[in-house]
């Protein structure tokens, strides 16, 4: 059974992640040499998140992707982020996780201007997600870890978009992230919101 949330408040923003790098400083010292910090390029909606100026090559079996941006800050572990279509080309099968849960991943080779890494493990299609904010979530009647549907999507290609993760943190902001694979079928565009429905189990 669905239920679904006064209209005038149900809404809410959507953002197509493309493919992305999110490295540690080992590794970063590895690709662009010793000492090396990522320069920012501009602020991500999430705060004290970021899109760098470097980007990295990716090599699979099959294939490889160019160009592909670091997100700063560094992190703990390597993660890499991609769509179904990204994995195809590479040659590798990624699983659909929610970031973090990197546990039998594949790996892959990442190269930079000044070297290269192999990692064994790292590499996820990401889960699509809600970040919110407590007082969002209060708003919305949802909880951390909660799955929900939501409608998004051009008026011609709009989908509902099942088994959605809210994820809930003081650090977040309110924005529902999808893949380009699953914003392009949509026909997302910038700016663009959905609509939340709730499960009710």
């Amino acid at each position: 059974m669905l239920a679904c949330m006064n209209p005038s408040e149900d809404r809410i923003p959507v953002a197509i992640s493309a493919r992305h790098a999110h490295l540690t400083q080992q590794t970063l010292e590895r690709l662009f040499g010793p000492g090396y910090r990522l320069h920012t390029g501009g602020g991500l909606s999430q705060p004290g998140q970021y899109s760098s100026l470097e980007t990295v090559t990716l090599i699979g079996p099959r294939g490889r992707l160019e160009h592909v941006r670091v997100l700063g800050p560094p992190r703990s572990a390597d993660q890499i982020e991609i769509s179904r279509t990204d994995q195809r080309l590479l040659g590798i099968d990624a699983p659909v996780r929610l970031s973090g849960d990197l546990q039998s991943t594949p790996g892959i080779v990442i190269e930079g201007p000044r070297g290269s890494v192999t990692l064994d493990h790292g590499v996820v299609c990401a889960l699509r997600h809600i970040h919110m904010s407590p007082a969002d979530a209060h708003r919305f009647g949802v909880s951390d870890g909660q799955i929900v549907q939501v409608e998004a999507g051009s008026a011609a290609r709009a989908v509902i978009f099942t088994d959605v993760v809210v994820r809930v943190s003081p650090d977040y902001r309110l924005e529902f992230h999808v893949d380009t694979d699953e914003g392009n079928a949509a026909g997302i565009e910038p700016g663009a919101s959905g609509r939340l429905i709730t499960r009710i189990d």
